[in-house]
């Protein structure tokens, strides 16, 4: 016998074998039919596999994030079954789960799939999901699984399993397809009920663009046809909302393919709104005592050889710049810490300075492949509204407190009210991909894990995903509708003050190590740009807004006094401009519209004669006031806005 923990604390004897399905099914056959995936001892189990030791277990249904990964990555294969039906001689790369949905990487051996094939090849995954296809996990030599792949000619299984030890090799199965996989997976094909294929688009193998491009082919699947049915229209939704389609009609940015892909351009209307968030973090940070510091675009090699980084990313960096001077290379900045790091050093440190918060809005540069791009939120250039704190150990809880703080103020300004954090630590299997020792490891993990709860943050462990420095928390935001968003990130870091030296005299005379901690509570201009666009469909609040006000006189007769509004609202630190052309007043508005102004302001004879303004707020008729009045009631808006 074995016994078996649930999350509510309760042990309960099991026979040893005992399969995750079994144990739903013991407890009730609702739930049973409901589960997809089991947590055993922190592991993600497949409901099949059997329990051999005493272990802690939580049944996860589809409202966990682990078990769509489940759901998702079994459709994945059974898509690969489909294209294997309906396509012979197809070849597999890779076939993962992604935050909405899953893809699989294929080579169609000369063969086309165009989007007018995927209402073919869902039709098929349902026709097999319907057969109920067990998922079979099955153990395999490494000598077994090479014979068999290359046996089909799969060069892409045959370059991964050599890649592998034996004894960790497995397969899963369904119907006639087989799969290099280590899972988990789903019981069944059965509670697949409803696909479909989003996207055809190109994938190099293994991310090189050297080697084979292969077609990659996203989808999702759903238990319910009325979950589909709410996500085609969430889709449709978040068209409107894309924020590459925002900023063109908008006039917020652009780029250029003479600049150069993935380096955006920003517009006079997009500075605004730039320049508008960084005074609101500036003044937030000056309030809280941070320095500012300004950095150069570029750094000597060296600079991040110390820090680890080059090790870690110089082969994806873009390429080191060479001077005439032999020997002496540079290179665009990847990251802001380096430098801030050598700041700290230019002058002795004394206990009583610390803490030292060094603030820059520093812009960084990063090679991403082209395919990866993706307007603002995956690009070359961007700048990151970054910080690093030097404390003392007994000062770092109460700092990185104070930095949960102030990300969640900007939260709650920008009325993102829909969070979760992720405390980010390393793989414990896998030390190697990370710097430092265990011990400062330890602590440093311990510290984020202590501040997230007493916070009181809705938290997830994520193993894995740490910086290669030091473990991390990441704020992941839901939007306006529902999807979510990397932003903000606190990180603890104990590496880099090694390996730069950094010291500080402590109260006995003696020299000690800062702990450092990296913040960014946008994450970057352009990441956070595309998300407020997206999270407001375009209709930024009032204090954000590039132009406050849109000033239009009803023809261009009233142009002089349309004029003096406008000098007066300026004036009064309101943000607005004219549109007096030679068109329709209704042309006007509609071609404004698009620029998503919140106020306008509509002056005619009436207006001329009693010195007042019309008012339309977002599209709704809010009256007739005085300038004064008018002035008055955009200052209170915008002040219930930050309120």
């Amino acid at each position: 016998m074995i016994n078996i923990t649930f999350p509510d604390g309760a042990v309960k004897p099991f026979v040893e074998g005992i399969t995750a399905y079994e144990i739903a099914e013991s407890i009730s056959p609702r739930l049973a039919a409901d589960v997809l995936a089991a947590q055993v001892n922190g592991v993600v189990y497949d409901l099949n596999r059997p329990i051999d030791q005493d272990a802690t277990i939580s049944l996860l249904k589809w409202d966990s994030d682990d078990a769509k990964r489940v759901f998702w990555h079994s459709s994945s294969h059974l898509m690969a079954e489909a294209l294997e039906a309906l396509y012979p001689g197809v070849k597999f790369g890779i076939g993962p789960a992604v935050e909405n949905g899953f893809y699989y990487d294929v080579d169609l051996c000369g063969q086309q799939i165009t989007d007018a094939d995927l209402p073919k090849i869902e039709k098929k995954m349902l026709e097999l999901a319907a057969r109920k296809e067990e998922y079979k996990r099955i153990d395999v030599s490494k000598a077994d699984a090479l014979k068999y792949f290359a046996s089909k000619g799969d060069q892409y299984k045959v370059e991964l399993i050599n890649e592998l030890q034996d004894g960790t090799i497995t397969y899963y199965e369904n119907g006639d397809f087989t799969d290099l996989c280590r899972g988990p997976h789903l019981r069944n094909t059965e509670v697949i009920k409803a696909v479909k294929l989003t996207a055809i688009a190109g994938a190099y193998w293994r991310g090189d663009e050297k080697r084979q491009q292969l077609t990659r082919i996203y989808g999702i699947t759903f238990p319910k046809k009325s979950m589909l049915e709410e996500y085609l229209v969430m889709m449709e939704e978040a068209k409107k909302r894309d924020h590459r389609k925002l900023g063109k009609e908008m006039e917020l940015f652009t780029f250029s393919q003479r600049v150069g892909l993935g380096l955006p351009l920003w517009l006079p209307r997009g500075a605004v709104m730039r320049n508008i968030l960084e005074g609101f973090l500036r003044k937030k940070q000056t309030e809280l005592g941070y320095l500012p510091v300004v950095t150069p675009h570029i750094g000597s090699k060296e600079l991040y050889i110390t820090s680890g980084h080059y090790a870690k990313y110089g082969k994806d960096s873009f390429q080191p710049i060479r001077t005439p001077q032999e020997g002496e290379e540079y290179m665009l900045k990847p990251m802001n810490c380096p430098h801030h790091c050598e700041i700290f050093r230019s002058s002795p440190r004394s206990y009583r300075d610390l803490p030292l918060r060094f603030a820059e809005f520093g812009t960084v540069y990063r090679y991403e492949q082209s395919g990866e791009l993706h307007g603002l939120t995956r690009v070359r250039g961007f700048t990151q509204d970054d910080a690093h704190l030097f404390c003392r150990p007994d000062q770092l809880q109460e700092e990185f407190e104070k930095v949960i703080d102030l990300i969640l103020y900007v939260f709650r300004t920008l009325k993102m009210t829909d969070y979760m954090a992720q405390v980010s630590l390393r793989d414990p299997d896998n030390k190697e991909k990370y710097i430092g020792s265990d011990e400062n490891w330890a602590k440093a993990e311990q510290a984020i894990i202590d501040a997230a709860e007493k916070k009181g943050l809705k938290t997830v462990v994520e193993k894995g995903e740490a910086a290669f420095y030091g473990p991390k928390l990441d704020f992941m935001v839901k939007d306006a509708i529902g999807r979510k968003w990397q932003l903000g990130t606190i990180q603890v870091d104990y590496n880099l003050p090694e390996r730069f030296q950094l010291e500080y005299t402590d109260a006995d005379g003696s020299k000690k190590r800062p702990v450092m901690i990296h913040r960014a509570p946008f994450g970057s201009m352009e990441r956070f740009t595309a998300v407020v666009l997206e999270h407001t469909a375009g209709h930024l609040p009032l204090w954000l807004s590039p132009d406050q006000v849109k000033v239009l006189p009803v023809s261009e007769k009233y142009a002089d006094y349309a004029e003096k509004v406008c000098t007066f609202l300026n004036n009064s630190d309101i943000r607005a401009s004219i549109d007096a052309r030679n068109e329709t007043l209704g042309k006007r508005i509609r071609e404004i519209s698009l620029l998503r102004v919140p106020v306008l302001v509509i002056v005619g004879d009436k207006e001329i004669q009693s010195e007042t303004v019309s008012v339309r707020r977002e599209g709704v008729d809010a009256g007739s006031m005085t300038l004064d009045g008018f002035v008055e009631y955009i200052r209170q808006a915008i002040a219930d806005e930050l309120s």
